[in-house]
C-alpha cells in the first residue's frame, strides 16, 4: 500500500459515471523525469472529451493536464529541481531538442503532446513529467490557484498575445466568459489595454464577467449577439474575436468582425464544420488564427503576471479527487464561472 496511490481513471467511454476512483501503482521517474506529489489539479473540457472517447487513448487512462504539487523523486540526469519545492506543470510535451523547442515554442514541435492525453495525467496523487515541464509556483499562490491556470490561460495568451498581438485601444469579443478560457481571455485582453465585450449564458455570469474586468457583457441566450455587438461598436465591429465555441458562432463572429479584424479559434464545442465566402475574408482583410496551448516561455510570462497580481486565478468550486465525476457533471451543466478544481489529501 505504501507504494500505491489514489487515482481517477477513465475505464470506458461514456458519462461521468465511467470515472473510476481506485488505487494504482505509484509511478517511478525515468531519466530526465520528476515525480510530483500533487496537491491540486484542474478540470478542463479536454478531460471531458477524453472521457467521451473523442480522443484516442489506451484505457484505463488517468486524465488531467493541469497540476501543482511538490517535487517528490528525481530520475537520472535531473538537475536544477529541488525535492520538496513547489512546482506547477507545463501541460505541453515536446522533444525538447528541435529548433522550435529550443526557441521555447514546443507547441509547434512535430512530437507535440499533452500531459494527461499522451501520458497519464494529474487526476492522481502522483504524476511523472519531464523535468523541463516544471515551473516554480509564484510566491503568494497556493496549490489550487497554481493548478487553475496553465491550460486555459496558456491557450488564451498564445492566441491573444503571441498570435493576434492584441494592443491598447482595440476591442475584443470574448465568448464563453464563465469558462476557464473566458475568464483568462478577459483578463489578458484588459492587461494589454483592450476594451472587452464578453458573452455568457446567464445574467449572473454577465455580471461576473463585468466584475472580472469586461467593459460590457451580453447574454447570448437572448439572441443576435452579432447585431448587438455591431450596435455597441457603432457598426464598426470588433478588432478581435476570441472563440472556443465553434460552428454555432462562426457566421456571427465574421459578421461582427471589423475590417482588418482577427478571429481566434481554439475550440469546437458545438462542432468544427463551417462554410463561408472567401471573398468576404479577403475583401475585408481579415485573418483567422487557429491555436492551441503555448510553450514554456509563454507560461513563464503568465506565472510572473499571476505572481505579481496582474492576473488572478478564478476558481469556481474545489472538490476532493474522489468527486471528479461531480466536477465533470458541473462542467457539462455549465453551472460554473471559472475553474473546477480537484484536491488530493
Amino acid at each position: 500500500m505504501g507504494r500505491d496511490m489514489m487515482a481517477v481513471r477513465i475505464t470506458r467511454a461514456g458519462g461521468p459515471g465511467v470515472l473510476e476512483v481506485a488505487r494504482a501503482p505509484r509511478p517511478e521517474p525515468g531519466p530526465g523525469q520528476v515525480r510530483v506529489r500533487l496537491h491540486a489539479a484542474s478540470v478542463n473540457h479536454l478531460d471531458v472529451w477524453l472521457r467521451e472517447g473523442k480522443l484516442p487513448v489506451t484505457l484505463p487512462h488517468v486524465p488531467g493536464s493541469d497540476g501543482a504539487g511538490v517535487a517528490d523523486a528525481l530520475g537520472d540526469g535531473v538537475t536544477g529541481i529541488q525535492p520538496g519545492d513547489r512546482y506547477l506543470i507545463l501541460p505541453t510535451l515536446s522533444c525538447g531538442a528541435c529548433a522550435v523547442c529550443m526557441a521555447g515554442y514546443g507547441q509547434h514541435c512535430a512530437r507535440f503532446g499533452i500531459v494527461g492525453v499522451a501520458t497519464p495525467g494529474c487526476y492522481a496523487e502522483y504524476v511523472v513529467v519531464p523535468a523541463a515541464n516544471l515551473i516554480p509556483i509564484p510566491h503568494g499562490l497556493d496549490f489550487v490557484q497554481a493548478a487553475s491556470f496553465p491550460v486555459a490561460a496558456l491557450t488564451a495568451w498564445h492566441l491573444l498575445v503571441t498570435r493576434a498581438a492584441v494592443r491598447a485601444g482595440e476591442t475584443v469579443l470574448v465568448h464563453g466568459a464563465g469558462s476557464g478560457l473566458g475568464v483568462h481571455a478577459i483578463q489578458i485582453a484588459k492587461a494589454f489595454g483592450a476594451e472587452v465585450i464578453a458573452t455568457a449564458g446567464s445574467g449572473d455570469k454577465c455580471e461576473a464577467a463585468i466584475g472580472l474586468g469586461a467593459d460590457a457583457a451580453l447574454n447570448h441566450t437572448l439572441g443576435d449577439v452579432a447585431g448587438k455587438v455591431l450596435e455597441m461598436t457603432g457598426g464598426r465591429g470588433v478588432d478581435v474575436v476570441f472563440d472556443h465555441v465553434g460552428a454555432d458562432l462562426f457566421t456571427a463572429n465574421l459578421r461582427c468582425l471589423a475590417i482588418g479584424g482577427r478571429l481566434l479559434v481554439c475550440g469546437t464545442t458545438t462542432g468544427g464544420e463551417v462554410a463561408f465566402n472567401l471573398r468576404d475574408l479577403f475583401s475585408r482583410q481579415q485573418t483567422i488564427h487557429g491555436g492551441r496551448l503555448g510553450g514554456r516561455r509563454e507560461l513563464n510570462d503568465l506565472a510572473d503576471l499571476f505572481g505579481r497580481g496582474l492576473l488572478r486565478p478564478v476558481v469556481d468550486t474545489v472538490l476532493p479527487l474522489e468527486k471528479a465525476a461531480e466536477a465533470h457533471r458541473r462542467m457539462e451543466g455549465r453551472a460554473h464561472f471559472g475553474k473546477l478544481m480537484l484536491t488530493m489529501g
